[in-house]
């Protein structure tokens, strides 16, 4: 069901002369050059909308969720490590990448990925980590309140946003605050060697956002810096914290991988420069974590208010291996259950993000599905219950028609809460893939809360 806000937006963007009908289009002029360089081609021609009690619903239960995962090693492995990784099916040199710290659970930073079924929100994934895309979207929101047809819509429906920036730029000087000695930190965006270049221009658009917030950001890659007395060098200036953008999976792509990460851990360890996030995240972000979750195998280990948010939240998922699953009270064969139901179930990868390597069973014919089944069991692979998105209706400023399109809500969690979101859309019918880097008619644009009643 449409929102009241929605309705209204498009109720006064039908007229022709409409001013808030070109809305989106006038705020491109006041857009950062980097991000109208990154994403003003490809805005959606409105914002999304949202109840502001259903924001802070879904954002209280993914933070509690965020806990139930971390604390998933102590409740079914008895605090073994080694076990937890084994089952989520991480080779022991990445585990050895991911706990080399040894700190215990990560903060709690990341980008949950939902659907709208037309009731609630469920999660798709869970990405957890600093290297995150799409932090720079709330420039959208922030700019399009520069036009004065919308900032007067914002008005008369009390509309709102969080600026996820503004969010992350406090998160980081927090972190920093211990080595930077009272002063501003630099704080330097690192990625593995070779890493930087096929998406410069979004980490150019996140440095730009970063620079106007008052946070000395540089950008850089593994290669380039260097320890000295205890504190990491980028190009010869001292930083104070790394905001790590490369991923396990890069440092394990060659044999210099840990010579190269080196560094960075070695000042960390003695005080000089923070690493932020550490690599640990990749332990809960990988979907074999939801899998767990979700199992009824291991509903024991849960209170019943806690497995009630695990049903609340997340569909029904499980590692897509040979022999018995439970399904809604049933033992099953698990590959036939999915042969039986393939336009009702997705693969995706564990330890994959950002939509790589997903199977859509209702995009496949049965053969082609029995194929996937048998080539990705027991090959790092979970499957779950597809999530049928509502549509969300978007009036065509040049034609003035209206059109549903399925919108991926992304909320932003860090440890000084909920950070904002935006949305990434494609028009009904051109897919349930919403990635921006492999599908043209992907579209972003911002989120606006309006309070209840």
């Amino acid at each position: 069901m449409t929102d009241h806000v929605t309705r209204a937006y498009l109720k006064a963007s039908a007229p022709e002369d409409s001013a808030l009908r070109h809305a989106v289009a006038q705020s491109v002029s006041a857009l950062p050059p980097a991000l109208a360089a990154s994403c003003a081609h490809r805005l959606l021609p409105r914002p999304m909308f949202a109840a502001e009690d259903e924001m802070n619903a879904i954002h209280g239960d993914l933070t509690d969720l965020f806990g139930l995962l971390t604390s998933l090693p102590q409740r079914l492995f008895d605090g073994d490590l080694g076990r937890f990784c084994e089952a989520l099916g991480i080779d022991a040199r990445k585990a050895a990448f991911m706990r080399r710290l040894g700190g215990g659970p990560p903060p709690l930073h990341g980008r949950a990925d939902m659907y709208h079924d037309g009731d609630s929100l469920k999660l798709l994934e869970l990405n957890l980590g600093s290297q995150l895309g799409g932090t720079d979207r709330a420039e959208l929101s922030r700019c399009l309140l520069e036009v004065d047809a919308f900032a007067a819509f914002a008005d008369e429906h009390r509309l709102r946003y969080i600026h996820t920036g503004e969010v992350i730029a406090g998160v980081l000087r927090e972190a920093a605050a211990p080595v930077a000695n009272g002063d501003a930190p630099v704080i330097a965006l690192l990625e593995a060697d070779g890493g930087l270049a096929p998406y410069l221009h979004l980490v150019r658009s996140f440095q730009e956002m970063m620079h106007r917030l008052g946070v000395d950001l540089r950008i850089g890659e593994l290669g380039q810096v260097r320890e000295r007395g205890g504190k990491l060098h980028l190009d010869g200036t001292p930083v104070d914290l790394v905001l790590r953008y490369f991923s396990v999976d890069q440092l394990c792509a060659t044999p210099e991988g840990e010579a190269a990460v080196d560094p960075v851990y070695r000042a960390h360890r003695a005080g000089g420069t923070v690493l932020y996030t550490p690599l640990e995240s990749f332990l809960y972000g990988n979907k074999g974590t939801l899998a767990l979750l979700s199992d009824p195998l291991h509903r024991e280990a849960f209170s019943a208010s806690e497995a009630a948010l695990i049903d609340r939240v997340l569909p029904w998922t499980r590692v897509l291996t040979d022999g018995p699953a439970q399904v809604e009270g049933t033992t099953v064969d698990l590959l036939e259950h999915c042969r039986e139901w393939r336009e009702q179930l997705i693969l995706k990868p564990r330890g994959d993000f950002g939509g790589a390597g997903i199977v859509a069973g209702w995009e496949c014919g049965e053969q082609e599905w029995k194929e996937r089944l048998l080539d990705c069991r027991d090959n790092g692979y979970v499957v779950q219950r597809r999530v049928v998105p509502r549509g969300e209706p978007v009036l065509d400023p040049q034609t003035g028609r209206t059109e549903d399109w399925i919108a991926v809500w992304d909320a932003f969690l860090t440890p000084h809460g909920h950070a904002g979101g935006h949305i990434r859309a494609v028009p009904v019918g051109s897919g349930e893939i919403v990635n921006m880097g492999t599908n043209p008619l992907c579209r972003t644009s911002g989120v606006f809360q309006y309070p209840a009643g």
